[in-house]
């Protein structure tokens, strides 16, 4: 993650400032597998905004191990101090097995990632058979997505954002079974893992 340097500064204050992840449209996106959804990794999930929001409906989540992978040190240590667990990698060589886990999310994030593809890459690796990969973000074609681009870009981020369409153009590139589920200056693709054919 290449803006992780100010993801380190900014990691005390990062829940003050940003809303909360929406746990109906994570949901939503979960409900894409196709296989139980036990193991989630919340990739380049920071704080844990998008774990915490998925641990507020305790019957959706009963019995779901949901970890938090990012390249800040400084972030993940908020998400521990939370209680979740964490682990620190990169999205684009994730520290786990082949088939080793049920969903991913990504939330707010795939457009801080230099490698995009790579880490679209890793987490169809790392998804088991039915598995689920659900992508958050904001649509650069829209009026406030473009004002954010700009924002990002005038605090030097070097954000690179995807279209809906387009993201699950990359997604369907790795494998992945992608379909856009909302639309907006907030959007939801999901890529679905099919395994071996």
């Amino acid at each position: 993650m290449h803006d992780v340097q100010y993801f380190e500064w900014f990691a005390p204050v990062y829940d003050l400032v940003m809303p909360a992840a929406d746990r109906g449209d994570l949901a939503a996106g979960l409900a894409a597998a196709e296989r139980p959804v036990e193991c989630v990794l919340d990739v380049g999930g920071g704080t844990g905004r998008a774990a915490r929001a998925l641990a507020r409906d305790t019957t959706e989540v009963a019995g779901r191990d949901v970890t938090v992978v990012d390249a800040s040190a400084r972030m993940l240590a908020e998400a521990r101090e939370s209680g979740l667990p964490a682990v620190r990698g990169d999205a684009a060589a994730l520290p786990y097995r082949d088939d080793s886990v049920d969903a991913i999310t990504i939330v707010d994030a795939l457009h801080h990632f230099p490698d995009r593809d790579g880490a679209l890459a890793e987490a169809k690796r790392v998804l088991r058979p039915g598995g689920v990969l659900v992508v958050r973000d904001f649509n650069p074609e829209t009026l406030r997505g473009r004002l954010l681009v700009a924002a990002e870009h005038a605090v030097a981020f070097h954000s690179s954002f995807d279209a809906p369409d387009d993201l699950a153009t990359r997604m369907e590139k790795t494998g992945l079974d992608a379909r856009v589920l909302n639309r907006g200056f907030a959007y939801t693709v999901v890529g679905v893992e099919p395994g071996p054919t």
